[in-house]
């Protein structure tokens, strides 16, 4: 027993030595700091313009639905999600950092980007939870003297947010993990903070690892959020 106790004894002092080398040897730790800092402002900026997108197009595709002089618009609304999620977002993310956005920093490509790609699947989000809503609301928001618009705003659209909120925590948590990718732009995101500590020190495992670490801590904490504003909005509804 004592000689199991030295052995994993010396085990962990030669681990947090390497650890030491590893990280805090000419402050490498700080490309992780870095990395995590643009990961959270490319998520969070790529869902702001992915709801948005989203939103925009569900509603379009809504009011569209059954009119006519609107088909333009649905098809419109269908290229984009068609095309926008058959092209892998590293493939549109290079398209865009080299070609159409090929003169703004990399941050700023990427926030757009991953923003477009996630309002392709915001928009199916969002349109399957309006759908959900009975139809028989908007019909009565209607009888009340509401425009389509009006009733979407205040009958449809808060009922139907009880079916979206569970999918969009999930796309956030998806678009968190997706940001990983930054990096073949040249951007120091979490990923790519911790190849460079990994080249910088040829410690192969311990900075995938604490990647690995972030990432799970990030998704877990996310979850619960998530499950908490689930439990409000649900208790809210009850009263």
């Amino acid at each position: 027993m004592q000689t199991i106790n030295i052995v994993m004894a010396n085990f962990l002092t030669t681990w947090f030595d390497k650890l030491k080398e590893t990280f805090l040897t000419d402050d490498n730790y700080k490309l992780l700091l870095t990395g995590l800092k643009n990961t959270l402002i490319i998520t969070i900026g790529a869902l702001a313009i992915g709801v948005v997108i989203g939103t925009l197009v569900a509603v379009l595709k809504y009011f569209s639905d059954g009119v006519p002089s609107l088909s333009p618009v649905s098809f419109i609304c269908d290229v984009y999600t068609t095309v926008i999620r058959g092209i892998p977002v590293v493939v549109l993310l290079l398209i865009f950092f080299f070609g159409i956005l090929s003169s703004m920093n990399g941050i700023a490509v990427a926030i757009i980007t991953f923003g477009i790609n996630s309002g392709a699947y915001m928009a199916e989000i969002i349109r399957g939870g309006i759908n959900a809503v009975d139809k028989g609301q908007m019909e009565a928001g209607r009888s009340l003297g509401m425009s389509k618009l009006q009733a979407m705003r205040k009958i449809v659209f808060p009922q139907a947010l009880r079916y979206i909120l569970p999918a969009i925590g999930n796309e956030f948590i998806a678009l968190l993990k997706e940001t990983s990718v930054a990096g073949y732009v040249a951007i120091i995101d979490l990923t790519r903070g911790g190849n460079l500590i990994r080249n910088n020190t040829f410690d192969q495992y311990n900075p995938l690892a604490a990647v690995a670490i972030a990432y799970l801590v990030m998704v877990i904490g996310l979850t619960q959020i998530f499950k908490l504003i689930e439990r409000r909005l649900s208790k809210s509804e009850k009263r």
